[in-house]
């Protein structure tokens, strides 16, 4: 049988941004609906799982970090202002959760550490926001939001600030005197006159190449 006295836990990230904000104002306001709720924030610093930390942890740091004493008081005066600024929105109204409110301190991978809490604790939900990043910084960064929904034990419930959503590149079809360039030279010409000053000739390179490579995906490059 479920245990029916067990509160409906949320376990929220927060990272100081506007989607973290977003995102713990959003899990009070659930909370505020169960009749009987926890919340549980969670702060990650980051690293990865590669090199060696000064606690002789096998991380490396990732920008100038502070100590997990600073980042714990860190998080704790965040939460005091945010949960500050909602009891003042929410005047009047019960909650109580906010007397149980736990934050917690983490570092490693920031989604596993999210994933693992939620684990721990035995979570019904977590919140995280998004920051909605795109192109070549969402590749290289990754996204949070993303990793935590394949690896929370729980629902996810992702929040992002509104924003209208990112231009579609419009691609164009090909230029028909490129094709009657290529038709007529049987393939040797790629581009008309006036385009081939643009792409020029076309040099193929492979990741192999580079100092520390472990693939061999070709990179492209023009001349």
């Amino acid at each position: 049988m479920p245990n029916t006295s067990k509160p409906y836990l949320i376990v929220v990230a927060v990272d100081y941004s506007a989607a973290g904000d977003l995102a713990f104002n959003r899990a009070l306001e659930l909370a505020a609906e169960k009749p009987s709720a926890a919340v549980h924030v969670i702060n990650v610093l980051p690293a990865y799982q590669t090199g060696a930390a000064p606690d002789g942890a096998s991380v490396t740091w990732v920008g100038n970090l502070p100590t997990l004493d600073e980042a714990a008081a860190t998080l704790q005066a965040y939460v005091e202002k945010q949960t500050t600024a909602f009891r003042a929105a929410h005047a009047g109204e019960a909650l109580g959760f906010l007397e149980q409110l736990r934050a917690h301190q983490r570092i490693d991978v920031p989604s596993e550490q999210v994933a693992q809490l939620a684990a721990d604790l035995e979570a019904d939900l977590v919140v995280v926001g998004t920051h909605g990043r795109h192109g070549f910084e969402r590749f290289m960064l990754g996204s949070v939001a993303e990793a935590t929904v394949r690896l929370a034990p729980c629902p996810v419930l992702v929040v992002r600030p509104k924003a209208p959503p990112p231009a579609v590149p419009a691609i164009q079809p090909p230029c028909p005197r490129c094709l009657e360039a290529r038709k007529a030279s049987n393939g040797r010409d790629l581009w008309c006159a006036q385009h081939s000053e643009r792409h020029g000739q076309r040099h193929t390179y492979h990741q192999s190449d580079r100092v520390g490579a472990d693939t061999n995906m070709p990179l492209v490059a023009h001349r």
